[in-house]
């Protein structure tokens, strides 16, 4: 019998017999082929989560990749049997900000899938149609499983308006910073600097197209165009300014603790720095992450490190928080 991940409730797990639920009007049923684990999915075990972005019992998952097996009336029936990645924001599509394409905003409020609607941490998930981005025949669907963590830098990339022969930079080289450098790279920057804590992600970096790799500890610029910032601590927005020219590009991804020191809203102002900040991605950065990943401009594979099936999912979450340097992406597999 086929199985699915719930969590009752904060440190509660269990696994329950999974059935598909049929589509309805303007649905698809998409057969799991994995699901990637992240550090929000370890706040909803944990139950650390801010209050509104989670709701118990729930199947988490919310990075995956699949194949659709069937789709709900006013649906195209071509979309069956097509490889599929999907949105994770449930927005109502009719408030101004839906309208402008800004659907992390939706003013209806947050609903997501794997934190708020049933995830993909099961063999089946069932969700609106219009959610999904459909891949090349030939695309590996392990890789693509991590497109929605690409998919929010893209939504980084796209704010940063890197122009071919400026200057860039990343700071953090976790999952999110080498999904930043491979989308920097493909706007043919002059450098690419990438800024981290730990030095073995030197090799990574530069496979990926980092032309100098530095510690926060060494002497770092502070004449460049846009860096990104990935590493979600206040100390790496901070060094993230400071790599800056004045009336620099600096797009934070990461979400601090609350309360952290941020950044000196004087230096912000006489620098003149453009400041942006992303939270999910829109519609724009996932078909612009497909887009990518389809010519052959963003290769995930080399981050996965771990793959599980589902009924290890405490060792996988264990794994996600271990701090081990050997430990990068890992997946579930219904």
């Amino acid at each position: 019998m086929s199985t699915a991940v719930v969590i009752e409730a904060p440190g509660e797990h269990r696994l329950v017999p999974h059935e598909p639920r049929q589509p309805e009007a303007g649905e698809a049923l998409v057969r799991v082929h994995a699901s990637g684990i992240c550090g929000s999915d370890r706040e909803v075990f944990q139950g650390n989560r801010p209050e509104g972005y989670v709701r118990y019992p729930l199947t988490p998952g919310h990075e995956w990749s699949g194949t659709v097996a069937a789709v709900g009336d006013g649906v195209p029936s071509s979309l069956v049997g097509r490889k599929v990645v999907g949105e994770g924001f449930r927005n109502c599509q009719v408030c101004d900000r839906c309208h402008a394409g800004e659907t992390t905003l939706c003013t209806a409020g947050y609903e997501e899938t794997g934190f708020t609607q049933p995830g993909a941490m099961a063999p089946t998930l069932t969700l609106p149609a219009r959610l999904l981005h459909v891949l090349p025949d030939d695309a590996d669907l392990t890789a693509a499983a991590l497109l929605e963590p690409a998919a929010c830098i893209a939504a980084a990339a796209l704010k940063a308006n890197a122009v071919p022969g400026e200057r860039v930079a990343v700071v953090g080289t976790g999952t999110l910073g080498m999904f930043a450098v491979q989308f920097l790279k493909a706007g043919s920057p002059a450098e690419l600097l990438v800024v981290g804590t730990r030095r073995d992600r030197a090799e990574l970096s530069k496979r990926f197209g980092a032309t100098d790799f530095r510690t926060k500890d060494e002497p770092l610029p502070d004449d460049f165009d846009v860096v990104i910032e990935t590493a979600g601590s206040a100390d790496a927005a901070r060094t993230a300014a400071a790599l800056l020219r004045r009336g620099g590009r600096l797009v934070l991804t990461g979400i601090p603790a609350p309360g952290a020191d941020g950044l000196d809203p004087t230096d912000l102002v006489v620098r003149q720095l453009e400041v942006h900040t992303v939270f999910g991605a829109a519609p724009d950065a996932w078909a612009h992450t497909v887009r990518v990943f389809g010519a052959g401009l963003l290769d995930p594979l080399p981050l996965v490190t771990h793959e599980l099936p589902l009924e290890e999912f405490p060792q996988a979450i264990e794994l996600v928080g271990s701090g081990d340097p050997k430990v990068g992406k890992v997946l579930l597999r219904p």
